[in-house]
């Protein structure tokens, strides 16, 4: 037999009722064996089964994934939606619960060097026009800090690999109770030159984070609540 710790994240917690559960599992077990222990033991779980990721020690893992002694297995939604890490050239990857500070962070990854800067921030919408017309009274965001922080490095070196002219860069998103006009989330990106692919990377940063980084929002408004989610599922090679 072996040992898991299982974590859940986001509506998978909501509909297990708990954060962690630890499991014992048959030696040889993989991914699809722990789905099915964990439908029996939590049967709200199984109509979202399907859409749901699956990580197995901070790595997104198929159904035939071999699970070994010990692993930390987190399920969780499609992401819809920490520490300081600097490198040389400047890289800032961080999940936060304080305000974001957009001036200091494009400081911290501004060069000598660098003649250009391009930021992006996103922000809580109030009222939400796209589809039905709808007013937010506030957000709750939630993140799997640990990997979410593994994967923004990982779009950071996406940036640097796809434009090899960017200096800096900088992934930052906010967890917690956020209000209408308050920015949720920074990807900045410095460079010699506006010429350089600046934008594009910038533009490239925030939509692969909403792909791979797992943080979820919940929308709060006065019809209720409900978790946003995204439909992208993520693929062996990310």
């Amino acid at each position: 037999m072996i040992q898991v710790t299982v974590l859940f994240f986001a509506t998978i917690r909501e509909l297990t009722g708990t954060r962690q559960v630890n499991l014992e599992l048959l030696e040889g077990a993989r991914v699809a064996d722990a789905k099915q222990i964990l439908i029996e033991k939590y049967p709200r779980l199984k109509p979202a089964m399907d859409t749901t990721v699956v990580a197995v020690n901070r790595e997104f893992a198929p159904d035939e994934y071999l699970l070994p002694d010990g692993a930390e297995i987190a399920f969780f939604p499609p992401v819809s939606g920490g520490s300081d890490v600097q490198v040389d050239p400047p890289t800032i990857c961080a999940i936060v619960e304080g305000e974001i500070d957009l001036n200091r962070l494009l400081a911290q990854i501004t060069l000598p060097a660098s003649g250009a800067g391009c930021l992006f921030t996103g922000m809580v919408r109030g009222i939400t026009q796209r589809g039905e017309p709808h007013e937010t009274s506030y957000l709750e965001y939630e993140a799997y800090q640990p990997m979410a922080e593994n994967k923004m490095r990982q779009v950071a070196n996406e940036i640097r690999h796809r434009w090899p002219d960017i200096q800096g860069v900088a992934i930052v998103q906010r967890i917690g109770h956020l209000d209408p006009n308050t920015p949720t989330v920074l990807v900045a990106c410095t460079a010699a030159h506006r010429d350089t692919g600046v934008f594009d990377a910038a533009r490239f940063g925030i939509d692969r984070l909403k792909e791979i980084v797992p943080v979820w929002k919940k929308e709060v408004g006065p019809d209720g609540e409900v978790w946003v989610e995204g439909d992208y599922h993520p693929r062996p090679e990310d």
